[in-house]
């Protein structure tokens, strides 16, 4: 074989062996997408357990049953709801932040949840360490009091509290949960105090407004609503932007003249940090469908939740200005456990 015959030949086998390097190239992606494409079809394919850090019968645990049997209904595998209570929603979110970020252990939670790091410490980082995957509802709080209490307006609730701060006091699903929140709040901006009773959830805490042993209450719409209907509770006033059209003769906070005591609590998803963005994508779309679903819109009516179906990125953005809005109430109130 001559020199040119041998030169010609290398750069032949130079020309394959790039060839084939291509191609492998392009069978690695190819393959990784189909592998990816795969993932996200078999997502779920298998039972997930929905940690909720409220007790049963709650509008929490209630609006989160309704969110996993949508999902559970789409998806075609068993969305399993898990109460674990106790210590402000903190027990169950440190389940779910230690589990394996593979979408099997999802958290669903109110608001407290970002507001409790801010008053005690726990073993978490809310930012840090869970996955943001969709705020679905949010609901205005109501103000109610005991109907021995000698108040029909926010601002005679004010003067009496001012006169005899020993005869009143506040019930509270816990502290740093919305109503708490709004509770204290309201002290500042009208400048009195009274005791504050946390409560871990809404259940005993209503018991207490109703038999009296506690003098007021505010808290999400859907747990005070019947028994304002029932006339056990006397409603003062809602935290929304509007008048409710569910109690259309009750003021809002702006009108009795609190602007600043505007809001709600507001119900979200979140799993392990993490967790692939392709099962994140999955359960988003899902969450956003169920918001625009007629059944879950009316369940959700039912209990006075709004539906949101936030993204994943838009509920992070939501997120972190929750937290700066609470941060500055914190301060301004002095909250802290204990007081």
């Amino acid at each position: 074989m001559c020199r040119g015959d041998v030169i010609a030949l290398l750069g032949t086998r130079r020309r394959l062996r790039r060839m084939f390097q291509g191609l492998g190239f392009a069978l690695a992606v190819i393959t990784g997408f189909i592998s990816t494409n795969a993932t996200a079809q078999e997502y779920p394919s298998r039972r997930v357990t929905v940690i909720v850090g409220a007790p049963a019968g709650g509008v929490t645990d209630l609006v989160s049953r309704i969110v996993s049997e949508f999902l559970q209904e789409k998806l075609g595998q068993p969305f399993v709801v898990e109460n674990i209570t106790g210590a402000n929603t903190t027990l169950g979110a440190i389940q779910v932040a230690r589990a394996e970020p593979d979408g099997y252990i999802l958290l669903m939670n109110p608001s407290i949840f970002v507001i409790t790091p801010m008053l005690t410490s726990v073993p978490y980082d809310v930012v840090k360490d869970f996955t943001p995957i969709s705020n679905f509802g949010t609901i205005p709080l109501a103000f109610g009091v005991y109907p021995g209490v000698q108040a029909k307006t926010v601002k005679e609730f004010v003067a009496l509290a001012k006169a005899d701060p020993d005869k009143l006091s506040w019930g509270s699903e816990g502290i740093g949960a919305a109503g708490y929140m709004a509770a204290a709040q309201l002290q500042h901006e009208a400048g009195f105090k009274l005791l504050i009773v946390p409560y871990k959830g809404t259940t005993p805490a209503l018991a207490d407004l109703l038999a009296g042993r506690v003098s007021a209450m505010i808290s999400p719409m859907g747990n005070l609503t019947p028994q304002f209907s029932a006339g056990t509770v006397r409603p003062l006033a809602v935290t929304s932007k509007s008048r409710m059209s569910s109690l259309p003769d009750v003021p809002t906070m702006a009108e009795a003249g609190y602007p600043a005591v505007e809001g709600g609590s507001w119900f979200a998803a979140w799993g392990p940090k993490h967790m692939p963005q392709n099962v994140v994508d999955i359960l988003n779309r899902e969450i956003s469908e169920a918001m625009k679903t007629s059944s879950v819109i009316d369940r959700f009516a039912s209990l006075g939740v709004i539906p949101v179906g936030s993204s994943s990125s838009d509920f992070a953005v939501f997120q972190e200005s929750e937290i700066a809005k609470n941060r500055k109430i914190i301060k301004d109130a002095n909250i802290s456990i204990g007081n």
